[in-house]
């Protein structure tokens, strides 16, 4: 079992075309054993069902790990990136204002703090 166990980081060194090739030959694969489950096949086969579908995800996930770090590259440096790039956050902080945005001042409220600085006062020690 351990010779055929399906290692992500080996995965990530393949082409996109290689992942989708086997990635089609494992729902091929699927499927052929969930028709063999309903025909009532052997226990191997309905057993096998798991590791199937657990290799399907794992091909799933190197491909959009590949896709997305192509959009990521492709958008590195650059002012505004995609949604599904960006960090999920609480909604609160993603509406919360920027720096840039709590620093203004307006006219008014700047020659106020300009003319009337906060009095210092000396005490006892």
């Amino acid at each position: 079992m351990a010779d055929n166990k399906l290692r992500v980081f080996k995965m990530r060194n393949q082409s996109a075309e290689e992942l989708n090739k086997s990635l089609d030959t494992l729902k091929n694969e699927l499927s052929q054993l969930r028709v063999a489950k309903v025909a009532g096949g052997a226990a191997s086969k309905i057993c096998k069902i798991k590791t199937v579908r657990k290799a399907i995800a794992k091909h799933l996930t190197v491909i959009t790990e590949k896709s997305r770090a192509a959009v990521r590259e492709e958008y590195k440096g650059k002012s505004k990136i995609p949604k599904q790039l960006r960090g999920k956050q609480t909604r609160s902080i993603r509406r919360r204002l920027t720096s840039a945005q709590l620093k203004k001042v307006t006219a008014k409220a700047q020659k106020k703090a300009d003319n009337f600085p906060l009095r210092k006062f000396a005490l006892r020690a």
